[in-house]
């Protein structure tokens, strides 16, 4: 239990999953908490049950935060996401019915992009496989033929969504040696395509020329399934596909069968498509490495997130504009019911 100074105008806070011990302090500076420090999703009735009376509410990407919700709760004004992605969020429900939702958007770019190298890396070269192989007292010594894995430098890395993160993953891709294609809705201007050393191409002649796949585009009915059948039979059979941007961009199936067919190399998934369950068979395949959902998972970063979260919240609770809106209609017209927006907010 954490104390707290109740008072009849402080805002009710719920955290719905546990978070930084110094998130939750500077949320009860302003709020009274009630936080759920079990590493355990609540679930859909528990989330409202605690919900009722309500202000604000500290979520994770494991909350579906949906218009159903929404109409359950009358007195939330503020959902506080900790994650970039929202799409555990009905923003469009939200906005019409008042309340406004955040997220945490550009302190875990550098972070991802590291994790998306580590992932590279591990499944070009096959590490994980050879790291089991080792521990199980197998290995015997050294010999020319083991474990041959794929060299990075000097090839094609296709980057599918050239946002915040993508940029990142691209200028590492330079001390690589690596000749970068990136696809997207739109063209980058032509000085960051210089700077990154970066053409844009069409998403089949992506898939059909990089060496290594990595997809950096947010989750929406467009980018579900983004990767299935026809685009995996599109890559090369030496290909390494990587995802850490949302797991149904991916179909898990599809990419089985390609893997266990060797239809292309090799892959590494951070994300998947039902979490925390991947696909049937996934789990035996030897030439994909599977991380828990991890890659802003640095504490450096993770800190960041959950205090930029509790930040958002006392904002949007103590009459402020938050800093990562994701709704700013709320603030104007005919939602504009519980905030005052001063001239320098708007």
């Amino acid at each position: 239990m954490h104390a707290q100074r109740s008072g009849p105008l402080r805002p009710k806070v719920l955290i719905t999953r546990k978070i930084f011990e110094e998130s939750i302090a500077h949320l009860a500076r302003h709020c009274d908490v009630d936080a759920n420090q079990r590493d355990v999703p609540l679930t859909p009735h528990e989330l409202i049950r605690k919900l009722q009376g309500k202000q604000g509410a500290i979520t994770l990407l494991t909350d579906t935060i949906s218009d159903a919700v929404l109409a359950r709760c009358p007195d939330l004004k503020i959902v506080s996401n900790v994650a970039v992605g929202f799409n555990n969020l009905d923003v469009k429900a939200a906005t019409e019915r008042g309340v406004m939702m955040t997220n945490t958007p550009g302190v875990l770019d550098d972070t991802t992009a590291d994790f998306t190298w580590c992932l590279i890396l591990a499944a070009s070269r096959g590490l994980v496989d050879a790291d089991r192989y080792f521990r199980s007292g197998r290995w015997k010594g050294w010999g020319l033929m083991q474990f041959l894995g794929r060299d990075i430098h000097g090839k094609t890395l296709g980057i599918c969504g050239l946002g915040r993160i993508g940029r990142r993953v691209a200028k590492r891709a330079k001390g690589f040696d690596m000749r970068v294609l990136y696809t997207g809705r739109t063209r980058a201007p032509e000085k960051l395509e210089r700077e990154l050393g970066a053409a844009f191409v069409d998403k089949r002649t992506l898939l059909k020329e990089s060496d290594i796949v990595t997809l950096h585009v947010p989750l929406t009915p467009d980018t579900t399934h983004y990767i299935s059948t026809a685009e995996l039979t599109l890559m090369k059979p030496t290909a390494v596909l990587v995802n850490t941007s949302r797991g149904p961009v991916v179909d898990e199936k599809a990419l089985v069968r390609a893997l266990r067919e060797g239809r292309i190399a090799s892959a590494g998934l951070d994300v998947y498509e039902r979490e925390p369950r991947p696909a049937s068979g996934l789990t035996r395949l030897k030439n994909v490495v599977l991380a828990p959902h991890i890659g802003s998972a640095s504490m450096e970063t993770r800190l960041r997130m959950s205090n930029m979260a509790a930040e958002n919240c006392v904002a949007g609770l103590t009459g402020r504009r938050p800093p990562n809106l994701l709704n700013p209609q709320v603030l104007k017209g005919k939602y504009k019911r519980f905030t005052k927006v001063t001239p320098e907010q708007k």
